[in-house]
């Protein structure tokens, strides 16, 4: 892999998964959940646990990198979802 294509890789990767970052702040803070579908949260971690095991099969650092901390912001949605309820 050129290291263009990984900068490029680890710029789509800040960018995902930093927006995340706002809605799961706000909900831990807010502890409201309501706007939130629970389907989407365990499809959104399901998504995010594939991509890292592609990833992982692939040994590409920028899909690993991002969807490892994309899924621990979406787990945190999700735990709140549930626990919110």
């Amino acid at each position: 892999m050129t290291h263009q294509t990984e900068y490029l890789g680890y710029a789509a990767g800040i960018i995902t998964t930093l927006a995340f970052l706002p809605q799961a702040a706000r909900i831990f803070r807010t502890r409201q959940t309501r706007d939130i579908s629970l389907l989407w949260a365990f499809a959104m971690n399901l998504g995010i646990i594939l991509w890292l095991f592609y990833g992982i099969v692939k040994n590409d650092l920028p899909i690993i990198a991002a969807n490892s901390i994309t899924l621990i912001l979406l787990i945190i949605i999700l735990y709140c979802k549930v626990r919110y309820k």
